[in-house]
């Protein structure tokens, strides 16, 4: 995480895979949340998170 905080700070884009959602909410900037490569999210990390379908798809919350 270090390392990508770095990279952020060179104004350099960083896509990033990652299923660790503590990881990516403690050093992302914006998110784009994707379901068998159809988006169904994208901003804050925050505003992500708290999509309804988000929720449904990775954390198996029906809202």
């Amino acid at each position: 995480m270090q390392l990508v905080r770095r990279i952020r700070e060179r104004q350099v884009t960083v896509v990033w895979i990652e299923h660790v959602l503590h990881a990516l909410m403690a050093v992302a900037d914006r998110l784009l949340v994707l379901n068998f490569g159809e988006k169904i999210a994208e901003g804050s990390p925050q505003a992500v998170m708290a999509n309804p379908e988000v929720q449904r798809v990775y954390m198996g919350i029906d809202s």
